[in-house]
């Protein structure tokens, strides 16, 4: 019988048939050589039954070929098989709904803590010297800093990270950040040396863009004091006050330096 025929014998569309034959799962009895027609005979609809019905099943284009040649018993506990399958999926799924809840109560009082720690810390700094920005301009960055912690929880687009290494720990993350200079997927933007105060040379560092991986790497004397989470803030908070609107990501990292300088590169992700 033609394709159409025995499409309205298995209740489907020549379509499904074509593509059948396609991924070589139901081929037609006879293809005539010159009009390229598809004929199929009638015994070829309980083959058309078992490949659609393990297709809703979810078994893969591979596992029905494997199942094609099988007796009915095979077929039978092959589908015993995708029912356990599912049934363990489900059981995960109920466990993961359980936890669900607890998880996001637990990642926000960690945000919360964060967010708290951070902006004591960041009300107690006094970036004027340093960065040279009025009291007015700088808490606006704390605003902007407070509102970077609303907008993790409900996973904002703009993410900002943020390390801080001692003088005497020699962390791996201290590697890793250093690593970037020598990382092919980074280009230096932009690297100042010696300076004495982030304010020199802010102005030159150029405005973030949208959609790019960006990272600030900081190697500080320790004769300009005690630093902490506000060194780092300040700076990321001023560079995405640049460009209110933008959707980025900007790593910072703040550590010692090895030498009695200043240094500090801008970095941009290049490839994946």
């Amino acid at each position: 019988m033609t394709i159409k025929e025995f499409a309205r014998l298995c209740g489907c569309n020549p379509q499904t048939l074509r593509y059948y034959d396609h991924v070589d799962l139901l081929k037609p009895a006879k293809v005539d050589k010159w009009s390229s027609y598809r004929f199929y005979g009638e015994e070829q609809a309980l083959a058309f039954v078992k490949i659609k019905n393990l297709q809703r099943a979810g078994f893969s284009i591979e596992e029905i070929k494997g199942l094609l040649d099988q007796d009915q018993p095979a077929i039978l506990r092959a589908f015993d098989r995708k029912i356990a399958e599912a049934e363990e999926k489900l059981r995960e799924i109920k466990s993961i709904r359980q936890s669900y809840q607890k998880e996001m109560n637990r990642i926000q009082e960690k945000i919360d803590a964060v967010k708290g720690k951070m902006l004591q810390s960041m009300r107690a700094y006094d970036p004027t010297d340093e960065f040279g920005i009025t009291p007015e301009e700088y808490a606006k960055i704390i605003e902007k800093v407070n509102l970077f912690f609303d907008n993790v929880a409900k996973a904002s687009p703009k993410d900002i990270g943020y390390e801080e290494f001692d003088d005497d720990e020699a962390t791996g993350e201290d590697k890793k950040y250093l690593d970037l200079l020598n990382d092919s997927n980074y280009t230096v933007l932009y690297e100042k040396h010696g300076w004495l105060h982030v304010r020199d040379f802010f102005g030159e560092i150029g405005a973030l863009e949208d959609g790019t991986d960006y990272a600030l790497l900081f190697r500080v004397d320790q004769s300009k004091g005690t630093y902490d989470r506000a060194f780092g803030f300040t700076i990321l908070g001023m560079m995405l006050a640049k460009k209110p609107e933008i959707k980025c990501s900007v790593s910072c990292s703040v550590g010692d330096s090895r030498d009695g300088q200043n240094h500090f590169w801008f970095l941009k992700r290049v490839s994946a």
